[in-house]
């Protein structure tokens, strides 16, 4: 990665990075912690897959844990953190199976069209979960991100890129328009990062709210 100062910071925008949650009210904090962090272990898996039916196994673990956690979480397994995490805030709730769905969408896709659907899909379904609309610029970003080959990085970045812009009305969520718009700066240069840029639109936007 190149750009203005290469910082210790996550591959793609992340709800947990400081100057985003900042602007995340209080007591939704942990929830969205532990979603986000699940977000993460997903997109590890399709990132680090050798084997994708291994991959595809402990995705399928995933989506599982995600019915129990739903219907029936005192049934879930144990010595797990991250589902002790979300079984605090996210138990009975619906909705989590959409994750492990899009990753492995994500993962068996084929061709650039199914890959890049797969990528909405899942930033669709974080930023509603975490109480937003949009998300299709970030999931872009983020598949992006996972890729081992560089065109299919490209051509996730331009799809971001040429995606409309989301209005503030449409995301409805400060943190969650603060991601939109890093995801739009990181896409607009194919995914080079501008460290100092980037620092300045999340002030700009935490501060002013655009």
């Amino acid at each position: 990665m190149t750009g203005d100062d290469e910082s210790e910071v996550s591959l793609y925008p992340d709800l947990r990075d400081p100057r985003v949650m900042v602007a995340v009210p209080r007591d939704r904090r942990a929830a969205m912690t532990a979603l986000w962090a699940l977000a993460e272990r997903l997109g590890k898996l399709v990132r680090d897959a050798r084997e994708p039916l291994i991959a595809q196994i402990k995705l399928a673990w995933w989506r599982d844990m995600m019915a129990t956690l739903e219907n029936d979480p005192t049934a879930l397994p144990k010595g797990e953190p991250l589902l002790a995490e979300l079984q605090t805030d996210w138990a009975g709730k619906a909705g989590l199976g959409a994750l492990p769905d899009a990753a492995e969408a994500l993962l068996l896709a084929d061709d650039g069209a199914v890959r890049s659907a797969a990528a909405c899909d899942f930033g669709t379904a974080l930023f509603a979960l975490s109480g937003g609309g949009g998300g299709e610029r970030w999931g872009l970003v983020w598949a992006a991100t996972l890729q081992g080959e560089a065109e299919a990085a490209h051509r996730l970045f331009a799809d971001a890129r040429d995606r409309p812009r989301p209005s503030r009305a449409a995301v409805g969520h400060r943190a969650l328009l603060m991601l939109d718009r890093w995801a739009g700066a990181i896409a607009a240069h194919g995914g080079e990062r501008r460290w100092r840029r980037e620092e300045l639109l999340l002030f700009r936007i935490g501060l002013l709210g655009r």
